[in-house]
């Protein structure tokens, strides 16, 4: 009995190499793009779409941005 305690007791401490619980996921690029192109559609400042496009020209959301500053500058 004594000896399966130990053996769990292993596993408990981290015994296992690369456990799941010992790294986040990784965030999925496109959700952390979307978010941050709503921070700047909320803000609705020209300066929070510039930044948004200089981050992110190459998403299609950029392309969003940038309707959204010619809208501002009428």
């Amino acid at each position: 009995m004594v000896g399966k305690a130990r053996a769990d007791d292993g596993d408990k401490d981290g015994g296992e190499a690369g456990r799941a619980s010992s790294m986040p996921m990784a965030r999925d690029p496109a959700v952390a793009v979307a978010e941050e192109y709503e921070a700047a559609r909320r803000q609705g400042t020209r300066q929070a779409f510039e930044l948004f496009i200089a981050r992110h020209g190459d998403d299609p959301l950029a392309e969003q941005a940038r309707a959204e500053l010619k809208r501002l500058s009428r």
